[in-house]
């Protein structure tokens, strides 16, 4: 059993305190306390010490921890089962806590990919149950934080009883719960807290708070604290068409931009085997990432830029990526002839490109790349970097007389000619344009930036309204 596998780090008796008092100012005093993933049990202990007649229960899958967590509390009222999360009957436990309930703890801090990835069976069963289709389920957007399963089913076992959910977990939890469970709670709030000096985890975090109720009103506006001593919100996060926003007077100050961008945001090229794809040059010529000189056609390479030069305006000149597809899915056994010293290159890096783990390369053409098609080789882009957090928009235009290529975790806006690249990077650099994305960027995410807020702003009524 190891301490990742399980998400082992526990809460300081200090924060299990200071989590305590703000749920307690938002739910009635309960009659029966449960942590569902107790470890030592300090949420427990504080409770014990605050609720001198609630009935308290844990549950942890460590015998070590819930001996300790057993040794802390008052026998006669506590009990303290050693349990699988993921193998307990929550709806026949639940229905047998007095009312009313609170529900609090600091469920594990990891993914199913990262449990994957040690090898682990604590995991859930596995199902769609995002409900994702085609690319996404087979992708990166089918990864899930484990203690986002555990609080929709705990969420899902106390339809019905008068509860209050109070958890730490990442704000980007939170935020997915709130999304796919907004009809059956109310708020609450999230506070942010600091994951690093508590855990040590470089990770935006937050105790969520939330209230469970046969008569929940859903409502949509859920108020964000600075720290779990705020008393007033700092900003309003809201659920606008089952999406949530992160300022909803910014949101509203903007909705009338709302609505679909032309042109379309693309996103850069994703080739997952930088070592053969991207060449930086030296004094001796083209060099691959394993130090190999590399001899090939001019006309199969463009100038590439990475995050890091989009956000930070530092384009270089010396990097460039081979690139063996003008569109998705096009032969590239054509290459053979069209241009043969690449074919070579490639064909003897085969094996390298064929290991490449993601399964979207999987009946594609030898050498397949994605993110590729008659807009990546528009001459001016208006570029972003997902990565970074600021929205900050970059002017791309060609170097050497060749169209500059991104990588995949930038998007951009193709254009034809200078001019309109130009007003559209002004239009985007607007203080107007800068408060639409404000409203719906979650900067705690992982990519804050995605296509999809970004094809949220419409142009036309962006200009319209600039020109007034």
């Amino acid at each position: 059993m190891t301490r990742e596998e399980f998400g082992d780090w526990q809460t300081p008796l200090d924060l299990a305190n200071a989590a305590l008092e703000v749920a307690c100012r938002e739910s009635e005093p309960p009659a029966s306390v449960l942590e569902p993933t107790c470890g030592e049990g300090a949420f427990l202990t504080a409770a014990a010490a605050r609720f001198r007649r609630a009935r308290l229960v844990g549950y942890e899958i460590n015998h070590a921890h819930a001996e300790r967590a057993r040794a802390r509390l008052p026998a006669s009222r506590a009990r303290v089962e050693v349990a699988d999360f993921f193998a307990v009957d929550w709806e026949q436990n639940v229905a047998a806590l007095p009312e009313p309930i609170l529900v609090i703890g600091n469920p594990p801090w990891v993914t199913n990919a990262s449990l994957g990835a040690l090898g682990s069976s604590n995991v859930p069963r596995k199902h769609n149950f995002k409900r994702l289709s085609g690319l996404d389920a087979r992708t990166g957007k089918s990864n899930f934080d484990v203690s986002e399963w555990m609080l929709l089913r705990l969420i899902e076992a106390l339809k019905g009883r008068r509860a209050t959910v109070a958890v730490l977990c990442k704000t980007a939890v939170a935020r997915r719960v709130i999304e796919l469970t907004t009809a059956s709670i109310a708020p609450g709030g999230l506070w942010r807290i600091d994951a690093q000096r508590h855990f040590d985890a470089a990770v935006d975090a937050v105790l969520f708070v939330c209230n469970v109720h046969p008569s929940a009103p859903g409502d949509s506006r859920w108020p964000v604290y600075e720290s779990l001593d705020a008393r007033a919100p700092s900003s309003t996060m809201a659920i606008v068409g089952g999406v949530a926003v992160a300022d909803s007077d910014r949101h509203d100050r903007t909705a009338h931009l709302a609505g679909t961008s032309t042109p379309e945001w693309r996103s850069g090229l994703k080739h997952d085997c930088a070592r053969v794809m991207e060449l930086e040059r030296t004094n001796d010529g083209w060099m691959n990432g394993m130090g190999a000189r590399v001899e090939i056609e001019d006309a199969m390479l463009y100038p590439l830029l990475k995050s890091s030069d989009v956000a930070n305006g530092a384009p270089r000149r010396s990097r460039a990526v081979i690139v063996p597809q003008r569109m998705l899915g096009e032969d590239t056994s054509l290459l053979a002839q069209a241009a043969p010293k690449a074919w070579a290159y490639l064909c003897a890096h085969r094996d390298l490109l064929g290991a490449r783990k993601s399964s979207i390369y999987r009946g594609q053409p030898a050498f397949a790349i994605f993110g590729v098609g008659p807009y990546s080789f528009a001459p001016w882009k208006v570029a972003i970097s997902g990565l970074y957090k600021r929205c900050a928009f970059s002017l791309v235009g060609p170097l050497t007389d060749r169209p500059v290529m991104l990588d995949d975790t930038c998007y951009f806006l193709p254009f034809e000619a200078a001019a309109p690249a130009r007003a559209t990077f002004e239009a985007l650099s607007s203080p107007l344009a800068q408060d639409f994305f404000a409203a719906r960027i979650f900067w705690d995410a992982k990519r804050p930036i995605s296509k999809a807020v970004l094809q949220q702003l419409d142009l036309t009524a962006l200009f319209a309204e600039l020109r007034v």
